[in-house]
C-alpha cells in the first residue's frame, strides 16, 4: 500500500510580493478605520476612510401618510368608515379611548434629521366630532422630499400641438385604401356540467 504526502504548492517568490503588499495594505486601511485614537474635530479624521465611503440609506416612511388634500376633506359630522375610507386604517387605536384614532408616520431621509408627523380624530358616537394634529405636506411636497436625489429636469408637454395633429393624420392612411381585414372569431367556449347527470 502506498501512502501519499499531501506536497503544498510553492508559489513563486515574484508572485508572493504583490499579494503581500496588498494583504498589508488592507489590513492597514482596516485597522486605521477603527483606531479612534484620533479626536474626531481634527484634520487627521479627514483621511479616515470611514469619511470617503457612505453606506446607502433608504428612505423610509413608517405609519399612515395623510396628505393636506386629505385632511381638508374632513367635516364634521362623517361617519367612521367614511374616515377610514378617506384617511385609511388608524395605526394607533386604543380600547381604553374609543372614540379617538391617531395617525402618525415618520420620515427618515439620508442626512436629515426625522420628522413625524402626527394628527388625531375624535368621534362621538359614530360620527366625526373634531380633528386636530401636525400641518400635513401636500402630496407633491411629500414626493419631493422623498425624491431629491433624482433630477429629472422640465418634463416635456403631453399634447400635441395643431401642427403635429395635421403630420400625424397625413401619416395616416385613409379607410378606402386599406383592405378590410377580418379576423375569426375564436370559437365559443364550452364547459362541462358542474354537476354530472344524474342516471
Amino acid at each position: 500500500m502506498i501512502h501519499h504526502i499531501a506536497t503544498p504548492i510553492v508559489m513563486p517568490v515574484n508572485h508572493r510580493s504583490p499579494i503581500l503588499l496588498g494583504l498589508i495594505v488592507a489590513a492597514s486601511a482596516v485597522l486605521s478605520a477603527c483606531s479612534s485614537t484620533a479626536p474626531a474635530n481634527t484634520s487627521a479624521s479627514i483621511f479616515s476612510p470611514t469619511r470617503w465611503i457612505t453606506p446607502y440609506r433608504a428612505d423610509v416612511v413608517q405609519g399612515n401618510f395623510i396628505s393636506s388634500e386629505q385632511v381638508a376633506q374632513l367635516r364634521a359630522g362623517m361617519s367612521r368608515n367614511d374616515v377610514r375610507n378617506l384617511l385609511g386604517t388608524p395605526l394607533l387605536a386604543s380600547v381604553f379611548h374609543a372614540d379617538r384614532w391617531d395617525y402618525v408616520f415618520t420620515m427618515r431621509r439620508q442626512g436629515v434629521a426625522a420628522q413625524s408627523f402626527n394628527y388625531s380624530v375624535f368621534f362621538k358616537g359614530d360620527l366625526l366630532n373634531t380633528f386636530a394634529g401636525d400641518a400635513m405636506p401636500s402630496e407633491t411636497e411629500f414626493i419631493a422630499k422623498m425624491d431629491q436625489r433624482r433630477k429629472l429636469g422640465k418634463v416635456p408637454p403631453l399634447e400635441a400641438t395643431p401642427a403635429q395633429l395635421e403630420a400625424a393624420a397625413k401619416k395616416m392612411p385613409t379607410q378606402a385604401s386599406t383592405p378590410e381585414v377580418t379576423r375569426a372569431q375564436p370559437p365559443a367556449a364550452g364547459y362541462p356540467p358542474l354537476e354530472s347527470p344524474r342516471q
